[in-house]
């Protein structure tokens, strides 16, 4: 049964629902931090418009029409935003990092940044994420690393980070916590349960005490070839797909 779109074209409206969708299954996973953290997603178009969660509605609650429509400067550009602000409220000091990568890499159609407990942790360890798992070894080669330099206030941040991430699509900001881009929402999704997974395993590997098995360097190089091969962006579909039957069902509808 369609659903009502509330005005905005089809090809948005797809859009809004993967990412509301994508919120949702982020809170299923526990990779929360109340209502902070963001999650961002290109709108179709030649505007640079980007969606954004609504400030201060929980990542499991938030359907299609909470997410706000910005432009590349944070600012919103919903048709009826100055009659009912307080329903297009977005922490914009949020969208610093995301503009950044968004605006740098068109071919990332989704940012995902996340403070989690484990990938905050590793993101404190000097040696950064280690070749220890299979989860891993997908990033062996493809993992960029960002300093610390305070809260995400200061433009001029996004110059360096942009530098630091380069060709990847996926960073440790030290201190602070990871970032994925995605060519599309479900490809962000597989990469951030990827990179979140190894940084689980990682701190419980580290918690053991215990000596620590490092597969050789040509393991490690194909493991990661591994990952790219041509059949992956049916995988990145089929789990998308799998996912999204853990959150259907739960609650009210995402895509209203």
């Amino acid at each position: 049964m369609p659903h009502d779109t509330h005005g905005y074209s089809a090809q948005e409206w797809a859009v809004r629902c993967e990412l509301a969708a994508l919120y949702r299954l982020v809170a299923h996973f526990r990779m929360t931090d109340m209502i902070d953290t963001h999650i961002t997603a290109r709108v179709p178009g030649p505007e640079h418009h980007f969606l954004i969660n609504r400030y201060g509605v929980l990542f499991h609650e938030m359907c299609a029409s909470d997410l706000v429509k910005i432009d590349s400067a944070g600012r919103v550009v919903e048709a009826d935003a100055d009659a009912h602000p307080e329903r297009y409220r977005v922490n914009a000091a949020g969208f610093t990092i995301h503009s950044a990568v968004h605006m740098a890499r068109p071919d990332l159609a989704c940012v995902i940044h996340t403070h989690t407990s484990a990938g905050s942790a590793v993101s404190a360890q000097r040696q950064g994420l280690l070749p220890i798992s299979q989860h891993a070894l997908k990033f062996y080669g493809h993992l960029a690393y960002h300093d610390y330099e305070g809260i995400a206030l200061d433009l001029g941040e996004r110059e360096r980070l942009i530098a630091d991430l380069g060709s990847h699509n996926a960073m440790i900001l030290r201190n602070h916590g990871l970032l994925v881009g995605g060519s599309s929402i479900p490809a962000a999704f597989q990469d951030i349960y990827f990179l979140e997974r190894a940084c689980e395993i990682q701190v419980r590997a580290l918690a053991g005490n215990a000596d620590l098995s490092f597969p050789p360097e040509a393991v490690r190089r194909l493991t990661a070839q591994q990952f790219q091969r041509d059949e992956s962006d049916n995988i990145v579909s089929l789990q998308w797909q799998a996912a999204l039957r853990l959150i259907e069902g739960n609650g009210s509808d995402y895509r209203t």
